[in-house]
C-alpha cells in the first residue's frame, strides 16, 4: 500500500522541519507556533505507523538477528560518531551509550516497544495498559532520559495503538483508506490550520509553560513545574491532541503511489543521518539573531524537504548503507543471518535491495543446515 511509504516519508520531513527551524524559534513567534504544531504529533504520528508494522508474537531468530542488524549496531555505531564528533568540534566529550544523543533516543525506543509489545498483547486491553503507562511514567522522576526510557514509555501508547489498528484489521474494515470525502479532507485542513492559530496567538502563554518541553513526553510533571496530582491531565490532553492531528495528518496524504512514494522505504538513512547535515547550522548560531519570519522560515523550510530527498537517494544509501545498515556476519555464531532482510514494511520503514550473496544468506537462514546444530 503505496499509501504508508507516503506516511513515512512525510513524518520523517516533518522530523527533519523540526529538527532545522528549532534556532529560528527564539526569534520568531510564528517559528515557535510552526514548532509547537509539528511536535505536537509527528513523533506520535511516526510510532502510530511503527507499531502498525509490528508483531506481537515471539521473535524468531531471523528477526532476532533484525534488532540486532537494524537497530542496536547503528545505534552503536552512530552514538560513536556522535561522540568523536563532539569531541572533534567542541573539544570534549563524554562517551556513555546510556544516553543517547540528540535523534538516537528513537532507535532505543523501538526497541523497547519490541521488547514490551508482546506482553501488552497477552493483557485483555493492551491499548488501555498502555496509555496509563504513558500518563503514569510523568509520575516517576526516578525515570529519566537514560536509555531513553522516559521518552519511551511516553509514546508507548501511540506505538501499541498502531499495533492495535493492525491487529483488529481497523484500517481495513474501516475502509480508512479508501476515498475521502470533500469534508473529511476540509475538516483535516482545518484541524491542521486550527491548531496552528491555537499556537500562534497564545504563543506567550505556551512559551511561559514550556509547552515545548510538555510534547518532548521526556521529563517528569514535577520537572516541568506540574507538582500537582492533576498534571497527569495535561499529557492526557496531549495525547488527544496528537491522535487529532495525527488523524487529520493521515487524512491528507495521498494514497497512490507518488514520485516520492519509494523514499518512504528509506527513512531511517534520513532519521539518521539529517543530524549530522543540520549540526552545524545548530551549533554555530548563524541562524540566531534573524527576522527568521517571511524569509528565513520558508527558506529553512525547503531546505528541510531538500535534505530529507537528498538523503533518501540512492547515492547516499549507498554510501552510509554500512552504517545505517550494518550486515556483520563474523558477530553472529550463524553468520546467515547477518544478511537475512525483512518485508519492506518494517518498523524501522527500510528496505534494503537483495545482492546475491544476501539472497544465499536469506536462504540459508530460513532452510539452516541441520548438521550445524549438531
Amino acid at each position: 500500500m503505496p499509501f504508508w511509504d507516503n506516511a513515512r516519508f512525510a513524518c520523517i520531513v516533518l522530523v527533519v522541519l523540526g529538527h532545522a527551524i528549532q534556532r529560528l524559534i527564539y526569534d520568531s513567534d510564528v517559528a515557535l507556533a510552526v514548532y509547537l504544531v509539528v511536535y505536537a504529533f509527528h513523533m506520535p504520528a511516526f510510532a502510530i505507523i511503527s507499531g502498525y508494522f509490528s508483531k506481537a508474537g515471539a521473535l524468531g531468530r531471523r528477526q532476532m538477528a533484525r534488532v540486532i542488524t537494524d537497530i542496536l549496531l547503528p545505534y552503536l555505531i552512530f552514538e560513536t560518531l556522535w561522540t568523536l564528533t563532539k569531541w572533534l568540534v567542541e573539544g570534549q566529550a563524554n562517551p556513555n551509550p546510556t544516553q543517547p544523543s540528540w535523534t538516537l533516543w528513537f532507535l532505543l525506543a523501538l526497541g523497547i516497544f519490541r521488547l514490551v509489545l508482546p506482553y501488552l498483547a497477552l493483557l485483555k486491553w493492551p491499548v488501555l495498559w498502555a496509555a496509563i503507562v504513558s500518563v503514569g511514567v510523568g509520575y516517576l522522576p526516578n525515570v529519566d532520559s537514560t536509555l531513553s526510557l522516559s521518552r519511551t514509555l511516553g509514546l508507548l501508547f501511540f506505538f501499541t495503538l498502531g499495533w492495535w489498528l493492525r491487529e483488529r484489521d481497523v484500517v481495513a474494515r474501516a475502509d480508512l483508506l479508501g476515498r475521502r470525502p470533500w469534508w473529511l479532507v476540509t475538516g483535516a485542513a482545518g484541524a491542521i490550520a486550527v491548531a496552528g492559530t491555537i499556537a500562534w496567538l497564545f504563543i506567550d502563554q505556551w512559551r511561559e509553560m514550556d509547552l515545548r518541553a510538555w510534547l518532548f513526553y521526556e521529563d517528569s510533571y514535577a520537572a516541568l513545574g506540574g507538582t500537582q496530582w492533576w498534571a497527569g491531565g495535561v499529557r492526557i490532553l496531549l495525547i488527544a491532541i496528537a491522535l487529532l492531528l495525527s488523524a487529520a495528518f493521515f487524512v491528507l496524504l495521498p494514497r497512490s503511489a507518488t514520485w516520492w512514494t519509494h523514499f518512504g522505504q528509506y527513512t531511517m538513512y534520513v532519521y539518521l543521518l539529517h543530524s549530522f547535515v543540520l549540526y552545524p547550522f545548530r551549533e554555530s548560531g548563524v541562524l540566531r539573531g534573524l527576522d527568521p519570519t517571511w524569509f528565513w522560515l520558508p527558506v529553512v523550510s525547503v531546505a528541510a524537504v531538500l535534505i530529507a530527498l537528498g538523503l533518501a537517494t540512492k547515492p547516499v544509501r549507498t554510501v552510509f548503507r554500512p552504517l545505517v545498515e550494518p550486515r556483520w556476519h563474523w558477530l553472529f555464531a550463524d553468520p546467515a543471518l547477518a544478511g537475512a532482510e525483512g518485508h519492506r514494511n518494517d518498523p524501522t520503514g527500510s528496505r534494503r535491495p537483495a545482492s546475491a550473496s544476501d539472497a544465499r544468506a536469506r536462504a540459508a537462514a530460513l532452510h539452516p543446515d541441520p548438521r550445524q546444530n549438531g
